[in-house]
Formats: structure tokens, C-alpha cells, sequence
């Protein structure tokens, strides 16, 4: 047989091999889509456009401005926080906040207490200069000690909104701003009051934000760093009125360093989750029971540091009959937040602080010898 007879007897095979593997793969394709159909739950595609189900027609749905608005808005402003925008501008209030206006108010006023309670006679100058240094290096420990805990004030409720936090100003602005004040208090001090309530100006501006303030993340041994830094203003009253470190000024520091512990323990009570948040190491953080006794030891200890105030000539023995009531009803604060500290007697006590120093420097100034 010639291999042409041969060739036409072999083409129809090879036309029904062709077919059936175009049917095979056909059929591969087939089971394919349907595997991912029911994978994907899409519609099958191999069914044709007359056997699908006919596709309802949307009904419009009235578009209204109340419900086009919000989304187009929150897109908007989505955007507008992705967008540089520059920072606000700096303020008196600036300032003020990076000082701690209020905090530096109360340390300037038992900064005057001092300075009243003190027996030498009092001048106009030298009290505005000894007001004004010593607020100007309150603003500068304040402003230093933001500076280094902005971060962890990012984290605590209380703190979250001061400057640094929200970015209102720099840090550099605030280091800045910290360093300048210090040295114009420093300077302040120094040359229109004496040397010795300058150099007490400039510890307390270390001791303040350059121990206390890192402590508070390794020990609880910061709240006594704390209290003697509240210690501090008093002495620099006396010494800005006498020009000496006697007696009566480390009389004067005393109360304020035993106070400080009753005052700060009540208030760091209700604070407990944001210093816990913020990895500050706080005796109502990690010992309760200890936080509760130390401010009743120290609210206690007042009512016999104050019997000492005829002993070193600041004040009368009246003075020691009337600061016994005050002490007491003080301690009994303590006393109550000790046998079972909650909130509501964390609130108590603290709020009995405010009202106690006042009125303790109060009494010291109207029985002053």
C-alpha cells in the first residue's frame, strides 16, 4: 500500500483522537470552575446566559445628604490628618503649662510662708525677688521634668493632654525653656537676695528633675526624694528673710516634708492605673499596705514636730495648743486611710491636705514670736 492510500486511511483516527482530547480538556476546565465556584461561592460559568436566573433590578435608593455626608466627611478628615500641618502657636499658656502654673503657685506661697514666719524684718525687694526667683526655677524643675516624662505622660490619663504630649510645642523649645529659667532664677537669687537661697534654688532644680524624676521608674524611695524637693521653698523663705541655715529653717522644712506624704500617698491612690500604665514605681503601686502606713506615721508625726516650735523660737506654745487640734483631725484622715484605703478615703485625706497646710502655716504666722 502506498503511503499516501495510508495516510487517508489514518485521518479519520487521528480527527476522533483530536476530539476527544479537546473534550477531555474541556472537561478539566469544567470541573475546575465548578471547585471554584463552590470554593468562592461564585456563579458558574459554565452555564450559559440564558440558563442563569434572571438578575433582579436594583431599586435607586434615594441618595440624601445626611447619608452621602458622614462618609464623604470621614474620608476628608482622614485626609486632613495624613496632611503636614503646622504647630500651634506658642502662648503665655504654653509656658504657664510647662511650668505647672498651680503646683508653682503653692510652692511660691510656702516659699513666702517662710519668709513671713522668719524673725527678721521683712523687705518689700528682697520678698518680690525671692518670689520671682524662686518661681522662675519651679518653672525651669517643672519644665525639665516634662521634658524627660513625655513619653510616659503619653501613656497616663491625667497627663495626656500637656504640651509636650500633644505636641504643642517642641522639646527643645521646653529643654530650652527649662534651662533659661533656671538660670534667670538662679541668677535672680543670687543677686538680689544672698547666695545661700540661690544654691537652694539650684538643688532643688537637681533634685527635682534630674533624681526624683528618673527614680520614679526604679524605686519607691522617690516619694522621699519628692518630699524633701517640697521641703526645700519653706527653708528658702527663711533664709532669703535671715541669710542663715538655723534652726528654724530646718523646723520649717520638717513640716513641709511630713505632709508631703500624706498629700501624695492619697492622691497617687486614685492614680494607680495610670502610674502601673506608665512604669512608675509607687508605693500604692506596689505596696498598698506600706503606702497607707507611711502617711499615717507622718500625719502623726506632725502633732510632736510642731510641739517644737517654741524649743527653736518660730512660735508660741498657743500655737502648739491650736496646731494639735489641726494635726489631729489630720491624722485622723490618715488614720481612716490606713485601716481601709479606697478611694473614698484616699479622697478625704487629700482633700484634708489642702485644707490642713493653710491653715497649719496659717497659725504659724499669727503665733510667730
Amino acid at each position: 500500500m502506498s503511503q499516501c492510500a495510508r495516510r487517508l486511511l489514518l485521518l479519520p483516527l487521528n480527527r476522533n483522537l483530536a476530539l476527544h482530547s479537546t473534550r477531555f480538556s474541556f472537561n478539566c476546565i469544567k470541573s475546575t470552575a465548578v471547585l471554584r465556584n463552590r470554593l468562592f461561592s461564585c456563579a458558574p460559568i459554565t452555564k450559559s446566559r440564558s440558563q442563569l436566573p434572571p438578575t433582579p433590578t436594583p431599586t435607586p435608593t434615594p441618595t440624601t445628604a445626611t447619608s452621602s455626608i458622614p462618609q464623604s466627611q470621614s474620608v476628608v478628615n482622614s485626609l486632613d490628618d495624613l496632611r503636614w500641618k503646622d504647630p500651634p502657636p506658642v502662648t503665655p499658656g504654653t509656658y504657664l503649662s510647662l511650668a505647672k502654673a498651680r503646683l508653682a503657685a503653692l510652692v511660691v506661697l510656702t516659699t513666702m510662708a517662710g519668709y513671713a514666719v522668719a524673725p527678721m524684718a521683712t523687705t518689700l525687694p528682697t520678698l518680690l525677688a525671692t518670689t520671682a526667683g524662686t518661681a522662675l526655677c519651679v518653672a525651669s524643675a517643672n519644665s525639665l521634668n516634662q521634658w524627660v516624662e513625655a513619653p510616659y505622660d503619653a501613656q497616663m490619663k491625667r497627663t495626656r493632654s500637656r504640651v509636650l504630649v500633644t505636641h504643642s510645642v517642641s522639646g527643645f523649645h521646653a529643654f530650652s525653656f527649662g534651662i533659661a529659667s533656671g538660670v534667670a532664677g538662679f541668677a535672680t537669687l543670687y543677686g538680689f537676695v544672698n547666695p545661700i537661697t540661690a544654691a537652694l534654688g539650684l538643688a532643688n532644680i537637681v533634685l527635682y528633675a534630674g533624681v526624683y524624676t528618673p527614680l520614679k521608674r526604679f524605686s519607691i524611695y522617690n516619694t522621699w526624694v519628692g518630699a524633701l524637693v517640697g521641703a526645700i521653698p519653706p527653708i528658702m523663705g527663711w533664709t532669703a528673710c535671715t541669710g542663715t541655715l538655723d534652726a528654724g529653717a530646718i523646723f520649717m522644712g520638717a513640716i513641709l516634708f511630713a505632709w508631703q506624704f500624706p498629700h501624695f500617698n492619697a492622691l497617687s491612690w486614685n492614680l494607680r492605673p495610670d502610674y502601673s500604665k506608665a512604669g512608675y514605681h509607687m508605693m500604692s503601686v506596689t505596696d498598698p499596705a506600706l503606702n497607707g502606713r507611711v502617711s499615717l506615721r507622718y500625719a502623726a508625726a506632725l502633732i510632736p514636730l510642731c510641739a517644737l516650735a517654741p524649743v527653736v523660737g518660730v512660735s508660741s506654745w498657743t500655737f502648739v495648743a491650736t496646731s494639735s487640734v489641726v494635726n489631729g483631725v489630720f491624722a485622723l484622715a490618715a488614720y481612716r486611710f490606713w485601716r481601709n484605703s479606697n478611694d473614698k478615703t484616699a479622697r478625704e485625706l487629700f482633700f484634708t491636705s489642702l485644707l490642713h497646710l493653710p491653715v497649719l502655716l496659717g497659725l504659724l504666722m499669727i503665733f510667730k514670736l
